[in-house]
Protein backbone atom coordinates (compact mmCIF):
# COMPACT_ATOMS: atom_id res chain seq x y z
CA UNK A 1 0.00 0.00 0.00
CA UNK A 2 1.28 3.48 -0.88
CA UNK A 3 2.36 5.65 2.01
CA UNK A 4 -0.14 8.39 2.87
CA UNK A 5 1.07 11.99 2.63
CA UNK A 6 -2.05 13.60 4.06
CA UNK A 7 -3.96 13.88 7.32
CA UNK A 8 -7.65 14.17 8.19
CA UNK A 9 -9.05 16.70 10.63
CA UNK A 10 -12.19 18.56 11.61
CA UNK A 11 -12.16 22.13 10.34
CA UNK A 12 -14.39 25.10 9.62
CA UNK A 13 -13.95 26.40 6.08
CA UNK A 14 -14.83 29.92 4.99
CA UNK A 15 -15.24 30.48 1.24
CA UNK A 16 -15.02 34.18 0.36
CA UNK A 17 -15.84 35.73 -3.00
CA UNK A 18 -15.67 39.26 -4.40
CA UNK A 19 -19.02 40.44 -5.76
CA UNK A 20 -19.08 42.56 -8.95
CA UNK A 21 -15.38 41.91 -9.61
CA UNK A 22 -15.89 41.13 -13.31
CA UNK A 23 -18.10 44.22 -13.80
CA UNK A 24 -15.51 46.46 -12.17
CA UNK A 25 -12.73 44.90 -14.27
CA UNK A 26 -14.72 45.89 -17.35
CA UNK A 27 -14.93 49.50 -16.13
CA UNK A 28 -11.37 49.98 -14.87
CA UNK A 29 -9.23 46.86 -14.50
CA UNK A 30 -6.37 48.54 -12.62
CA UNK A 31 -8.71 50.10 -10.05
CA UNK A 32 -10.57 46.80 -9.69
CA UNK A 33 -7.37 44.89 -8.95
CA UNK A 34 -6.24 47.54 -6.45
CA UNK A 35 -9.65 47.44 -4.73
CA UNK A 36 -9.55 43.66 -4.53
CA UNK A 37 -6.05 43.61 -3.08
CA UNK A 38 -6.96 46.20 -0.42
CA UNK A 39 -9.93 44.14 0.67
CA UNK A 40 -8.02 40.88 0.46
CA UNK A 41 -5.45 42.31 2.87
CA UNK A 42 -8.25 43.08 5.32
CA UNK A 43 -9.58 39.52 5.01
CA UNK A 44 -6.17 37.91 5.52
CA UNK A 45 -5.43 40.15 8.51
CA UNK A 46 -8.75 39.61 10.27
CA UNK A 47 -8.77 35.85 9.67
CA UNK A 48 -5.31 35.70 11.24
CA UNK A 49 -6.45 37.80 14.18
CA UNK A 50 -9.17 35.23 14.97
CA UNK A 51 -6.89 32.22 14.68
CA UNK A 52 -7.51 31.30 11.07
CA UNK A 53 -5.35 31.08 7.97
CA UNK A 54 -6.09 31.79 4.34
CA UNK A 55 -5.21 29.40 1.55
CA UNK A 56 -6.04 28.58 -2.05
CA UNK A 57 -6.50 32.07 -3.49
CA UNK A 58 -7.81 31.85 -7.04
CA UNK A 59 -8.88 34.89 -9.04
CA UNK A 60 -11.39 36.81 -6.96
CA UNK A 61 -11.93 34.02 -4.40
CA UNK A 62 -10.24 33.28 -1.08
CA UNK A 63 -10.51 30.30 1.28
CA UNK A 64 -9.83 30.35 5.01
CA UNK A 65 -9.50 27.56 7.59
CA UNK A 66 -10.44 27.78 11.27
CA UNK A 67 -10.34 25.23 14.04
CA UNK A 68 -13.27 26.85 15.84
CA UNK A 69 -16.58 27.66 14.05
CA UNK A 70 -17.32 30.53 16.44
CA UNK A 71 -14.03 32.24 15.60
CA UNK A 72 -14.71 31.73 11.89
CA UNK A 73 -18.08 33.47 12.23
CA UNK A 74 -16.57 36.31 14.27
CA UNK A 75 -13.78 36.78 11.72
CA UNK A 76 -16.26 36.89 8.83
CA UNK A 77 -18.44 39.48 10.58
CA UNK A 78 -15.33 41.51 11.40
CA UNK A 79 -13.82 41.64 7.89
CA UNK A 80 -17.19 42.31 6.30
CA UNK A 81 -17.82 45.24 8.63
CA UNK A 82 -14.41 46.70 7.76
CA UNK A 83 -14.95 46.14 4.03
CA UNK A 84 -18.38 47.75 4.36
CA UNK A 85 -16.76 50.85 5.89
CA UNK A 86 -14.21 50.94 3.06
CA UNK A 87 -16.92 50.56 0.41
CA UNK A 88 -18.91 53.43 1.94
CA UNK A 89 -15.94 55.74 1.31
CA UNK A 90 -15.86 55.18 -2.47
CA UNK A 91 -18.23 55.91 -5.33
CA UNK A 92 -21.31 53.67 -5.34
CA UNK A 93 -20.47 52.18 -8.74
CA UNK A 94 -16.93 51.20 -7.66
CA UNK A 95 -17.81 49.35 -4.46
CA UNK A 96 -16.70 45.75 -4.06
CA UNK A 97 -18.57 43.81 -1.38
CA UNK A 98 -17.61 40.27 -0.39
CA UNK A 99 -19.89 37.40 0.48
CA UNK A 100 -18.91 34.29 2.41
CA UNK A 101 -20.03 30.72 3.02
CA UNK A 102 -19.07 28.81 6.16
CA UNK A 103 -19.15 25.05 6.63
CA UNK A 104 -17.79 22.74 9.32
CA UNK A 105 -16.75 19.17 8.59
CA UNK A 106 -14.08 16.61 7.84
CA UNK A 107 -11.27 17.65 5.49
CA UNK A 108 -8.11 16.19 4.02
CA UNK A 109 -4.95 18.26 4.56
CA UNK A 110 -2.10 17.83 2.11
CA UNK A 111 0.85 20.22 1.84
CA UNK A 112 -1.12 23.03 3.40
CA UNK A 113 -4.14 22.65 1.12
CA UNK A 114 -7.57 21.34 2.13
CA UNK A 115 -9.73 18.93 0.16
CA UNK A 116 -13.05 17.14 0.51
CA UNK A 117 -16.80 17.59 0.18
CA UNK A 118 -16.93 19.89 3.16
CA UNK A 119 -14.57 22.33 1.44
CA UNK A 120 -16.77 22.22 -1.68
CA UNK A 121 -19.91 22.76 0.40
CA UNK A 122 -18.48 26.02 1.78
CA UNK A 123 -17.87 27.22 -1.78
CA UNK A 124 -21.35 26.20 -2.93
CA UNK A 125 -23.29 27.81 -0.08
CA UNK A 126 -21.29 31.03 -0.48
CA UNK A 127 -23.36 31.57 -3.65
CA UNK A 128 -26.51 31.80 -1.51
CA UNK A 129 -25.19 34.64 0.65
CA UNK A 130 -26.26 38.29 0.18
CA UNK A 131 -23.67 40.43 -1.57
CA UNK A 132 -22.17 41.56 1.73
CA UNK A 133 -23.50 38.75 3.89
CA UNK A 134 -22.87 35.26 5.21
CA UNK A 135 -24.40 31.87 4.51
CA UNK A 136 -23.69 28.99 6.88
CA UNK A 137 -24.38 25.30 6.69
CA UNK A 138 -26.50 23.48 9.25
CA UNK A 139 -23.39 21.82 10.71
CA UNK A 140 -21.80 25.19 11.42
CA UNK A 141 -25.08 26.55 12.76
CA UNK A 142 -25.32 23.75 15.32
CA UNK A 143 -21.91 24.79 16.69
CA UNK A 144 -22.61 28.53 16.95
CA UNK A 145 -26.39 28.98 17.41
CA UNK A 146 -26.32 29.20 21.23
CA UNK A 147 -22.93 30.89 21.51
CA UNK A 148 -23.38 34.04 19.46
CA UNK A 149 -25.76 36.97 19.17
CA UNK A 150 -26.07 36.41 15.41
CA UNK A 151 -29.52 36.02 13.86
CA UNK A 152 -30.18 33.21 11.42
CA UNK A 153 -32.74 32.86 8.64
CA UNK A 154 -33.36 29.33 7.40
CA UNK A 155 -33.49 29.02 3.60
CA UNK A 156 -34.19 25.29 3.65
CA UNK A 157 -32.40 22.37 2.04
CA UNK A 158 -30.67 22.52 -1.32
CA UNK A 159 -29.23 19.91 -3.63
CA UNK A 160 -25.78 21.30 -4.43
CA UNK A 161 -23.73 20.51 -7.49
CA UNK A 162 -21.62 17.35 -7.05
CA UNK A 163 -22.73 16.97 -3.42
CA UNK A 164 -24.62 13.74 -2.77
CA UNK A 165 -26.79 14.73 0.20
CA UNK A 166 -28.91 17.92 0.43
CA UNK A 167 -27.47 20.72 2.54
CA UNK A 168 -29.49 23.02 4.79
CA UNK A 169 -28.44 26.66 4.33
CA UNK A 170 -28.99 29.59 6.69
CA UNK A 171 -28.25 33.30 6.35
CA UNK A 172 -26.36 34.80 9.30
CA UNK A 173 -26.73 38.46 10.32
CA UNK A 174 -25.29 40.43 13.23
CA UNK A 175 -28.00 41.47 15.66
CA UNK A 176 -28.97 45.08 15.02
CA UNK A 177 -25.92 46.28 13.13
CA UNK A 178 -27.28 45.94 9.61
CA UNK A 179 -24.30 43.89 8.46
CA UNK A 180 -26.63 41.46 6.74
CA UNK A 181 -29.93 42.36 5.10
CA UNK A 182 -33.06 41.09 6.79
CA UNK A 183 -34.66 38.41 4.65
CA UNK A 184 -38.15 36.95 4.93
CA UNK A 185 -38.62 33.92 7.11
CA UNK A 186 -38.60 30.76 5.00
CA UNK A 187 -40.17 27.46 6.08
CA UNK A 188 -37.60 24.86 7.12
CA UNK A 189 -36.80 22.01 4.76
CA UNK A 190 -38.27 23.91 1.84
CA UNK A 191 -36.64 21.63 -0.71
CA UNK A 192 -36.60 22.46 -4.39
CA UNK A 193 -39.25 20.63 -6.35
CA UNK A 194 -38.69 22.22 -9.71
CA UNK A 195 -38.84 18.86 -11.49
CA UNK A 196 -42.41 18.05 -10.37
CA UNK A 197 -45.53 19.66 -11.77
CA UNK A 198 -45.95 22.80 -13.88
CA UNK A 199 -43.42 25.52 -13.06
CA UNK A 200 -44.17 28.46 -10.81
CA UNK A 201 -43.04 32.03 -11.50
CA UNK A 202 -42.42 34.78 -8.95
CA UNK A 203 -42.42 38.50 -9.75
CA UNK A 204 -40.31 40.49 -7.29
CA UNK A 205 -41.10 44.13 -6.51
CA UNK A 206 -39.45 46.29 -9.14
CA UNK A 207 -36.93 48.80 -7.84
CA UNK A 208 -37.65 52.47 -8.47
CA UNK A 209 -34.34 54.34 -8.68
CA UNK A 210 -33.90 58.04 -8.13
CA UNK A 211 -35.57 58.39 -4.75
CA UNK A 212 -38.87 59.75 -6.15
CA UNK A 213 -41.92 58.29 -4.45
CA UNK A 214 -44.12 58.24 -7.55
CA UNK A 215 -41.51 56.18 -9.43
CA UNK A 216 -41.48 53.68 -6.57
CA UNK A 217 -45.26 53.45 -6.73
CA UNK A 218 -45.17 53.03 -10.50
CA UNK A 219 -42.50 50.31 -10.24
CA UNK A 220 -44.63 48.36 -7.77
CA UNK A 221 -47.69 48.93 -9.94
CA UNK A 222 -46.05 47.44 -13.02
CA UNK A 223 -44.93 44.38 -11.03
CA UNK A 224 -48.49 43.97 -9.68
CA UNK A 225 -49.91 44.21 -13.20
CA UNK A 226 -47.52 41.50 -14.35
CA UNK A 227 -48.56 39.20 -11.49
CA UNK A 228 -52.21 39.72 -12.40
CA UNK A 229 -51.59 39.21 -16.10
CA UNK A 230 -49.49 36.07 -15.67
CA UNK A 231 -52.15 34.54 -13.46
CA UNK A 232 -54.54 34.80 -16.42
CA UNK A 233 -52.31 32.76 -18.72
CA UNK A 234 -53.61 29.78 -16.68
CA UNK A 235 -50.86 27.27 -17.49
CA UNK A 236 -48.34 28.98 -15.20
CA UNK A 237 -48.52 28.96 -11.41
CA UNK A 238 -47.88 32.48 -10.12
CA UNK A 239 -46.57 33.18 -6.62
CA UNK A 240 -48.82 35.59 -4.74
CA UNK A 241 -47.71 39.19 -4.32
CA UNK A 242 -47.91 38.84 -0.53
CA UNK A 243 -45.07 36.31 -0.72
CA UNK A 244 -42.87 37.58 -3.57
CA UNK A 245 -43.01 41.23 -2.43
CA UNK A 246 -41.22 40.27 0.80
CA UNK A 247 -38.03 40.07 -1.25
CA UNK A 248 -37.39 43.74 -1.87
CA UNK A 249 -33.65 43.17 -1.52
CA UNK A 250 -32.60 40.85 -4.36
CA UNK A 251 -28.98 40.51 -3.21
CA UNK A 252 -29.82 37.03 -1.96
CA UNK A 253 -29.71 35.90 -5.57
CA UNK A 254 -32.14 34.14 -7.87
CA UNK A 255 -31.49 30.61 -6.61
CA UNK A 256 -32.14 31.46 -2.97
CA UNK A 257 -35.26 33.51 -3.67
CA UNK A 258 -36.64 30.95 -6.10
CA UNK A 259 -36.10 28.12 -3.64
CA UNK A 260 -37.63 30.10 -0.79
CA UNK A 261 -40.75 30.85 -2.82
CA UNK A 262 -40.94 27.48 -4.57
CA UNK A 263 -40.62 29.21 -7.96
CA UNK A 264 -38.61 27.95 -10.91
CA UNK A 265 -38.61 31.37 -12.59
CA UNK A 266 -37.99 34.78 -11.03
CA UNK A 267 -38.80 38.15 -12.64
CA UNK A 268 -37.10 41.34 -11.48
CA UNK A 269 -36.76 44.87 -12.79
CA UNK A 270 -35.53 48.41 -12.24
CA UNK A 271 -37.42 51.58 -13.19
CA UNK A 272 -35.64 54.92 -13.75
CA UNK A 273 -37.08 58.32 -14.69
CA UNK A 274 -35.01 60.86 -16.58
CA UNK A 275 -36.19 64.10 -18.22
CA UNK A 276 -39.74 63.14 -19.00
CA UNK A 277 -38.89 59.56 -19.96
CA UNK A 278 -38.81 56.29 -18.09
CA UNK A 279 -36.57 53.29 -18.60
CA UNK A 280 -37.47 49.83 -17.33
CA UNK A 281 -34.86 47.09 -17.31
CA UNK A 282 -36.46 43.74 -16.60
CA UNK A 283 -35.25 40.15 -16.66
CA UNK A 284 -36.38 36.56 -16.26
CA UNK A 285 -34.04 34.10 -14.53
CA UNK A 286 -34.18 30.33 -14.04
CA UNK A 287 -33.91 29.74 -10.29
CA UNK A 288 -32.93 26.10 -10.72
CA UNK A 289 -29.55 27.07 -12.19
CA UNK A 290 -29.31 30.85 -11.77
CA UNK A 291 -29.15 31.46 -15.53
CA UNK A 292 -30.65 34.46 -17.28
CA UNK A 293 -33.44 33.37 -19.64
CA UNK A 294 -34.48 36.77 -21.01
CA UNK A 295 -33.90 40.47 -20.45
CA UNK A 296 -35.15 43.59 -22.17
CA UNK A 297 -35.10 47.35 -21.83
CA UNK A 298 -38.25 49.41 -22.32
CA UNK A 299 -37.90 53.14 -23.01
CA UNK A 300 -41.09 55.22 -23.00
CA UNK A 301 -42.19 58.85 -22.83
CA UNK A 302 -43.72 59.57 -19.44
CA UNK A 303 -47.17 60.91 -20.34
CA UNK A 304 -50.11 59.05 -18.81
CA UNK A 305 -48.76 56.93 -15.94
CA UNK A 306 -51.73 54.56 -15.77
CA UNK A 307 -51.87 54.02 -19.52
CA UNK A 308 -48.11 53.51 -19.56
CA UNK A 309 -48.36 50.96 -16.74
CA UNK A 310 -50.99 48.98 -18.63
CA UNK A 311 -49.03 49.06 -21.86
CA UNK A 312 -45.68 48.00 -20.43
CA UNK A 313 -47.23 45.46 -18.09
CA UNK A 314 -49.22 43.77 -20.86
CA UNK A 315 -46.18 43.61 -23.15
CA UNK A 316 -44.05 42.00 -20.46
CA UNK A 317 -46.78 39.47 -19.59
CA UNK A 318 -47.03 38.35 -23.22
CA UNK A 319 -43.26 38.07 -23.57
CA UNK A 320 -42.81 36.20 -20.29
CA UNK A 321 -45.53 33.71 -21.18
CA UNK A 322 -43.71 32.80 -24.39
CA UNK A 323 -40.19 32.85 -22.90
CA UNK A 324 -41.14 30.50 -20.06
CA UNK A 325 -42.96 28.27 -22.54
CA UNK A 326 -39.86 28.18 -24.74
CA UNK A 327 -37.59 27.36 -21.79
CA UNK A 328 -39.92 24.57 -20.67
CA UNK A 329 -40.04 23.12 -24.18
CA UNK A 330 -36.25 22.82 -24.14
CA UNK A 331 -36.29 21.41 -20.60
CA UNK A 332 -38.45 18.45 -21.71
CA UNK A 333 -35.51 17.07 -23.68
CA UNK A 334 -33.69 16.54 -20.37
CA UNK A 335 -36.41 14.07 -19.31
CA UNK A 336 -36.85 10.58 -20.79
CA UNK A 337 -39.86 10.49 -23.13
CA UNK A 338 -41.64 7.84 -21.08
CA UNK A 339 -41.23 9.90 -17.88
CA UNK A 340 -42.81 13.10 -19.16
CA UNK A 341 -45.80 14.37 -17.19
CA UNK A 342 -48.91 15.56 -19.06
CA UNK A 343 -47.94 19.24 -18.92
CA UNK A 344 -44.43 18.35 -20.15
CA UNK A 345 -45.92 16.33 -23.01
CA UNK A 346 -47.78 19.51 -24.00
CA UNK A 347 -44.56 21.50 -23.98
CA UNK A 348 -42.80 18.87 -26.12
CA UNK A 349 -45.75 18.88 -28.51
CA UNK A 350 -45.57 22.67 -28.76
CA UNK A 351 -41.88 22.42 -29.62
CA UNK A 352 -42.69 20.17 -32.59
CA UNK A 353 -45.70 22.31 -33.53
CA UNK A 354 -43.52 25.40 -33.72
CA UNK A 355 -41.27 23.78 -36.33
CA UNK A 356 -44.22 23.91 -38.77
CA UNK A 357 -43.23 20.89 -40.86
CA UNK A 358 -45.70 18.17 -41.78
CA UNK A 359 -43.77 15.53 -39.83
CA UNK A 360 -43.38 17.70 -36.73
CA UNK A 361 -47.05 18.64 -36.79
CA UNK A 362 -48.01 14.96 -36.73
CA UNK A 363 -45.55 14.32 -33.90
CA UNK A 364 -47.08 17.21 -31.96
CA UNK A 365 -50.49 15.55 -32.16
CA UNK A 366 -49.00 12.32 -30.78
CA UNK A 367 -47.69 14.18 -27.73
CA UNK A 368 -50.98 16.02 -27.21
CA UNK A 369 -52.99 12.80 -27.48
CA UNK A 370 -50.71 11.02 -25.00
CA UNK A 371 -51.15 13.94 -22.61
CA UNK A 372 -54.92 13.65 -23.11
CA UNK A 373 -54.82 9.94 -22.25
CA UNK A 374 -53.00 10.75 -19.01
CA UNK A 375 -55.16 13.74 -18.05
CA UNK A 376 -58.37 14.06 -20.12
CA UNK A 377 -59.68 16.88 -17.91
CA UNK A 378 -56.66 19.17 -18.15
CA UNK A 379 -57.66 22.57 -19.54
CA UNK A 380 -54.14 23.02 -20.92
CA UNK A 381 -54.21 19.71 -22.78
CA UNK A 382 -57.69 20.37 -24.17
CA UNK A 383 -56.65 23.79 -25.41
CA UNK A 384 -53.61 22.40 -27.20
CA UNK A 385 -55.77 19.85 -29.01
CA UNK A 386 -58.21 22.62 -29.93
CA UNK A 387 -55.32 24.69 -31.31
CA UNK A 388 -53.92 21.74 -33.29
CA UNK A 389 -57.20 21.04 -35.05
CA UNK A 390 -57.81 24.74 -35.67
CA UNK A 391 -54.40 25.02 -37.35
CA UNK A 392 -55.17 22.08 -39.61
CA UNK A 393 -58.63 23.49 -40.42
CA UNK A 394 -57.02 26.82 -41.36
CA UNK A 395 -54.57 25.07 -43.69
CA UNK A 396 -57.48 23.20 -45.31
CA UNK A 397 -59.71 26.28 -45.65
CA UNK A 398 -62.19 25.43 -42.94
CA UNK A 399 -62.53 21.66 -42.86
CA UNK A 400 -65.81 21.18 -40.99
CA UNK A 401 -64.79 17.98 -39.17
CA UNK A 402 -61.71 19.67 -37.73
CA UNK A 403 -63.74 22.71 -36.70
CA UNK A 404 -66.19 20.42 -34.89
CA UNK A 405 -63.25 18.95 -32.95
CA UNK A 406 -62.00 22.43 -32.07
CA UNK A 407 -65.42 23.29 -30.68
CA UNK A 408 -65.68 20.05 -28.71
CA UNK A 409 -62.27 20.44 -27.06
CA UNK A 410 -62.77 24.18 -26.43
CA UNK A 411 -66.15 23.71 -24.76
CA UNK A 412 -64.79 20.96 -22.52
CA UNK A 413 -61.81 23.18 -21.61
CA UNK A 414 -64.27 25.94 -20.69
CA UNK A 415 -66.10 23.55 -18.36
CA UNK A 416 -62.78 22.72 -16.68
CA UNK A 417 -61.78 26.38 -16.26
CA UNK A 418 -64.30 29.13 -17.00
CA UNK A 419 -61.64 31.81 -16.47
CA UNK A 420 -59.26 30.47 -19.10
CA UNK A 421 -59.22 32.86 -22.08
CA UNK A 422 -57.99 30.25 -24.56
CA UNK A 423 -61.23 28.30 -25.11
CA UNK A 424 -63.10 31.59 -25.60
CA UNK A 425 -60.58 32.51 -28.31
CA UNK A 426 -60.84 29.10 -29.96
CA UNK A 427 -64.64 29.34 -30.01
CA UNK A 428 -64.26 32.77 -31.58
CA UNK A 429 -61.94 31.69 -34.37
CA UNK A 430 -64.13 28.74 -35.38
CA UNK A 431 -67.05 31.17 -35.77
CA UNK A 432 -64.80 33.20 -38.05
CA UNK A 433 -63.94 30.09 -40.06
CA UNK A 434 -67.64 29.24 -40.32
CA UNK A 435 -68.39 32.64 -41.81
CA UNK A 436 -69.94 34.16 -38.68
CA UNK A 437 -67.55 36.95 -37.66
CA UNK A 438 -70.27 38.76 -35.73
CA UNK A 439 -70.81 35.73 -33.47
CA UNK A 440 -67.04 35.48 -32.98
CA UNK A 441 -66.77 38.94 -31.44
CA UNK A 442 -68.58 38.02 -28.21
CA UNK A 443 -66.20 35.10 -27.54
CA UNK A 444 -63.13 37.17 -28.38
CA UNK A 445 -64.22 40.08 -26.19
CA UNK A 446 -64.48 37.65 -23.27
CA UNK A 447 -61.00 36.24 -23.99
CA UNK A 448 -59.51 39.74 -24.03
CA UNK A 449 -61.40 40.72 -20.87
CA UNK A 450 -59.90 37.76 -19.03
CA UNK A 451 -56.39 38.26 -20.40
CA UNK A 452 -55.74 41.68 -22.00
CA UNK A 453 -52.24 40.47 -22.99
CA UNK A 454 -53.56 37.60 -25.14
CA UNK A 455 -52.11 38.52 -28.54
CA UNK A 456 -53.85 35.67 -30.40
CA UNK A 457 -57.27 36.86 -29.21
CA UNK A 458 -56.51 40.45 -30.23
CA UNK A 459 -55.38 39.36 -33.68
CA UNK A 460 -58.51 37.22 -34.06
CA UNK A 461 -60.63 40.19 -32.98
CA UNK A 462 -58.99 42.24 -35.71
CA UNK A 463 -59.86 39.52 -38.23
CA UNK A 464 -63.47 39.40 -37.03
CA UNK A 465 -63.87 43.17 -37.39
CA UNK A 466 -62.17 43.13 -40.77
CA UNK A 467 -64.51 40.41 -42.03
CA UNK A 468 -67.48 42.36 -40.67
CA UNK A 469 -66.41 45.27 -42.88
CA UNK A 470 -64.79 47.48 -40.22
CA UNK A 471 -61.23 47.64 -41.54
CA UNK A 472 -60.41 50.88 -39.68
CA UNK A 473 -61.61 49.34 -36.41
CA UNK A 474 -59.60 46.18 -37.05
CA UNK A 475 -56.23 47.90 -37.48
CA UNK A 476 -55.70 48.77 -33.76
CA UNK A 477 -56.23 45.11 -32.78
CA UNK A 478 -53.61 43.91 -35.27
CA UNK A 479 -51.20 46.58 -34.02
CA UNK A 480 -51.87 45.50 -30.42
CA UNK A 481 -50.98 41.92 -31.38
CA UNK A 482 -47.75 43.19 -32.94
CA UNK A 483 -46.86 45.08 -29.77
CA UNK A 484 -47.75 42.21 -27.45
CA UNK A 485 -46.06 39.45 -29.43
CA UNK A 486 -43.36 40.93 -31.68
CA UNK A 487 -41.59 37.58 -32.15
CA UNK A 488 -44.65 35.36 -32.49
CA UNK A 489 -44.16 32.30 -34.69
CA UNK A 490 -47.46 33.00 -36.46
CA UNK A 491 -46.84 36.70 -36.81
CA UNK A 492 -46.83 36.38 -40.61
CA UNK A 493 -50.59 35.77 -40.45
CA UNK A 494 -51.29 38.81 -38.26
CA UNK A 495 -49.23 40.98 -40.60
CA UNK A 496 -51.07 39.57 -43.62
CA UNK A 497 -54.39 40.50 -42.01
CA UNK A 498 -53.06 43.97 -41.17
CA UNK A 499 -51.93 44.43 -44.78
CA UNK A 500 -55.43 43.49 -45.91
CA UNK A 501 -56.98 46.02 -43.51
CA UNK A 502 -54.72 48.77 -44.88
CA UNK A 503 -55.79 47.64 -48.34
CA UNK A 504 -59.48 48.22 -47.55
CA UNK A 505 -58.86 51.70 -46.15
CA UNK A 506 -56.80 52.34 -49.32
CA UNK A 507 -53.58 53.08 -47.46
CA UNK A 508 -51.55 51.48 -50.23
CA UNK A 509 -48.02 52.29 -48.93
CA UNK A 510 -48.84 50.74 -45.55
CA UNK A 511 -50.46 47.72 -47.22
CA UNK A 512 -47.35 47.12 -49.35
CA UNK A 513 -44.88 47.61 -46.49
CA UNK A 514 -46.86 45.39 -44.13
CA UNK A 515 -47.27 42.65 -46.73
CA UNK A 516 -43.50 42.72 -47.23
CA UNK A 517 -43.00 42.19 -43.49
CA UNK A 518 -45.34 39.21 -43.60
CA UNK A 519 -43.55 37.72 -46.60
CA UNK A 520 -40.16 38.17 -44.97
CA UNK A 521 -41.40 35.82 -42.24
CA UNK A 522 -43.22 33.39 -44.55
CA UNK A 523 -42.40 33.85 -48.26
CA UNK A 524 -44.94 31.22 -49.25
CA UNK A 525 -47.94 32.92 -47.61
CA UNK A 526 -50.25 33.42 -50.59
CA UNK A 527 -52.59 35.99 -49.01
CA UNK A 528 -49.93 38.57 -48.14
CA UNK A 529 -48.49 38.42 -51.65
CA UNK A 530 -51.95 38.58 -53.22
CA UNK A 531 -52.72 41.73 -51.23
CA UNK A 532 -49.34 43.22 -52.17
CA UNK A 533 -49.91 42.65 -55.90
CA UNK A 534 -53.25 44.48 -55.72
CA UNK A 535 -51.86 47.34 -53.61
CA UNK A 536 -48.97 47.87 -56.04
CA UNK A 537 -51.41 48.00 -58.94
CA UNK A 538 -53.68 50.49 -57.12
CA UNK A 539 -50.60 52.62 -56.36
CA UNK A 540 -49.81 52.92 -60.06
CA UNK A 541 -46.57 50.96 -59.61
CA UNK A 542 -47.31 48.80 -62.63
CA UNK A 543 -43.83 47.38 -63.23
CA UNK A 544 -43.51 46.37 -59.56
CA UNK A 545 -47.01 44.87 -59.67
CA UNK A 546 -46.09 42.79 -62.74
CA UNK A 547 -42.89 41.49 -61.13
CA UNK A 548 -44.75 40.59 -57.93
CA UNK A 549 -47.52 38.91 -59.92
CA UNK A 550 -44.93 36.76 -61.72
CA UNK A 551 -43.50 35.68 -58.36
CA UNK A 552 -46.99 34.92 -57.11
CA UNK A 553 -47.83 32.72 -60.10
CA UNK A 554 -44.47 30.91 -59.87
CA UNK A 555 -45.04 30.11 -56.20
CA UNK A 556 -48.71 29.24 -56.60
CA UNK A 557 -49.14 27.73 -60.07
CA UNK A 558 -52.41 26.02 -59.10
CA UNK A 559 -53.93 29.16 -57.61
CA UNK A 560 -57.67 29.62 -58.08
CA UNK A 561 -59.65 32.76 -57.30
CA UNK A 562 -61.93 30.47 -55.31
CA UNK A 563 -59.34 30.62 -52.50
CA UNK A 564 -60.00 34.34 -52.17
CA UNK A 565 -63.75 33.94 -52.57
CA UNK A 566 -63.70 31.45 -49.69
CA UNK A 567 -62.53 34.15 -47.23
CA UNK A 568 -65.63 34.66 -45.06
CA UNK A 569 -66.27 38.38 -45.50
CA UNK A 570 -69.79 39.32 -44.41
CA UNK A 571 -70.12 41.39 -47.56
CA UNK A 572 -68.88 39.41 -50.56
CA UNK A 573 -68.12 42.68 -52.32
CA UNK A 574 -64.94 42.69 -50.23
CA UNK A 575 -63.79 39.46 -51.88
CA UNK A 576 -64.45 40.93 -55.30
CA UNK A 577 -62.53 44.08 -54.36
CA UNK A 578 -59.40 42.02 -53.59
CA UNK A 579 -59.74 40.08 -56.82
CA UNK A 580 -60.33 43.25 -58.86
CA UNK A 581 -57.10 44.75 -57.52
CA UNK A 582 -55.10 41.79 -58.81
CA UNK A 583 -57.01 41.81 -62.09
CA UNK A 584 -55.82 45.40 -62.49
CA UNK A 585 -52.25 44.16 -62.15
CA UNK A 586 -52.92 41.50 -64.81
CA UNK A 587 -54.42 44.05 -67.21
CA UNK A 588 -51.24 46.12 -67.12
CA UNK A 589 -49.01 43.09 -67.73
Amino acid sequence: MAERHYTRQLATIVSIDAVEFSRLMGIDDESAVAAFEARRDIIVDRCGAFGGRTFGEAGDSIMAEFGNPIEALRAAFDFQERIGTLNASVDKHMRMPFRAGINTGDVIVREGRLYGDDVNIAARIQEFAPHDGLAVSETTWHHVKDKTAAEFTDLGEFTLKNIVLPVRVLIAGRNGNGASPIVPAVPQNNQQRFSKGPPAIAVLPFRGEGGERDIGYMADGIAEDIIYGLSNTRWLSVIAKSSSFQFRDDTLGTRVIGNALGARYVVSGTLIRNNGKIRLDTSLADASNGRLVWSQRFDRDLVDIFKLRDQIGSEIVSILDKEVDRAEQVRTFQVPWESLESWQLVRRGRWHMNRRTRGDTEMALEFFEKAYQEDPNSSTVLNELAWWYFWRAWLHFGDSDDLDKVERYARKALLMDSQDPRPHAHLGVIEIMRGKPGAAIDHLEEAIRINPSFAFARSAMGSARLLEGDAAGAIPFFLDAERLSPFDLYRFHNLGELASAYNFVEDWPSAIATADRSLNLSPGYFYARFVKVGALARSGRNDDAKRELAIFMARHPDFSEQRVRWIPFADKAANEFLIANVELAKSTA
